[in-house]
């Protein structure tokens, strides 16, 4: 991006989802930064296959700031170029940026899938220069250290679903020490390899029924049955994914088990600062995680490629050289 604009207003180029299934990259102009914002050029974006899939779909319940055209992105990095006079930032700095509304009449949601944005000092995180690219999968990793983390929460034994958010919850739970590895379950044959230090397994091939700790992370709304059944007495399924459609189950089974069911929200700050310190010691990795890549130019293919081809476990945006 080229320098801040004098006397003018300033713009980017950014990722605009028109409406359901229709994405375009336009050039929009940016709010002015105030005394605590601080101007970021983006280096790369990640593209979720989870809310940001149900948004292209047209599937997303209703959501606060939910609407079109909107910004979509959430798992950014980029590097500060401007930051006003009571902004706690340095210029040069490499930061993880969790989204921005800085688009006048285009909704930020999340915001963060631009070359070039404005935002609240406060939301923006310094990660150092040693993440680069692998920097985006810090807000999934948050995500799940919050499940992970909650009070009185167990680790799991089982983890339903081996793409990049259960990858990493067995990772964050092993990085946490846990006293067993847990089971993850995989119906799809080309997401069965990757494990790092845990098993994976086609969940027809598991005979067990005394799961304390189920994380599911599919988006299936029609498992919670299936994942009772495989529940010891008093155990407990965290729904740590996101679903587009209401879930149900059948009581008897979860009466005759005590089931509990917790739904994890969104990370917290904590979360995003307790990952980073895990990735800075070497007892969380973050490798062989982002399996595509694309120049942000080719953002509309970038995203289709994301939520339709299963080989892709995570696609990002190189926007280093965005005009």
């Amino acid at each position: 991006m080229s320098p801040l604009p004098t006397g003018s207003s300033m713009q980017t180029l950014a990722v605009v989802l028109q409406k359901p299934e229709q994405l375009v990259l336009s050039r929009l102009d940016l709010s002015p930064p105030g005394d605590e914002d601080v101007v970021v050029d983006m280096e790369w974006s990640g593209i979720s296959t989870g809310t940001e899939r149900l948004l292209w779909a047209g599937r997303m319940p209703p959501f606060p700031g939910m609407g079109y055209p909107l910004v979509p992105g959430y798992e950014s990095v980029g590097r500060v170029v401007h930051a006003g006079v009571k902004a706690p930032r340095r210029i040069g700095e490499r930061v993880f940026v969790p989204g921005a509304r800085c688009f006048g009449d285009v909704r930020g949601l999340f915001g963060g899938a631009a070359a070039r944005v404005v935002v609240p000092a406060a939301r923006v995180t310094p990660i150092g220069e040693e993440l680069e690219e692998e920097g985006v999968l810090l807000a999934l990793a948050a995500t799940a250290h919050h499940a992970l983390a909650a009070r009185n929460a167990r680790l799991p034994d089982l983890i339903v679903g081996h793409g990049v958010l259960g990858r990493l919850l067995a990772r964050v739970a092993l990085a946490l020490g846990a006293d067993a590895a847990p089971v993850v379950w995989e119906r799809n044959a080309g997401r069965m390899s990757g494990a790092a230090g845990y098993e994976v397994m086609h969940p027809d091939a598991d005979p067990r029924r005394d799961y304390h700790a189920i994380y599911d992370v599919s988006g299936d709304p029609g498992l919670l049955d299936t994942l009772i059944a495989r529940l010891a007495p008093s155990g407990e399924i965290v729904l740590a994914g996101f679903y587009g459609e209401p879930l149900s189950f059948s009581f008897p089974g979860a009466f005759m088990r005590e089931a509990r069911i917790r739904v994890a929200a969104e990370w917290r700050e904590a979360d995003l600062q307790a990952v980073r310190e895990l990735v800075r010691t070497r007892a969380l990795a973050l490798d062989g995680l982002i399996t595509h890549r694309q120049i942000a130019a080719d953002a509309p293919l970038a995203y289709r490629t994301a939520f339709t081809d299963p080989a892709c476990l995570k696609m990002i945006l190189d926007w280093r050289n965005s005009p």
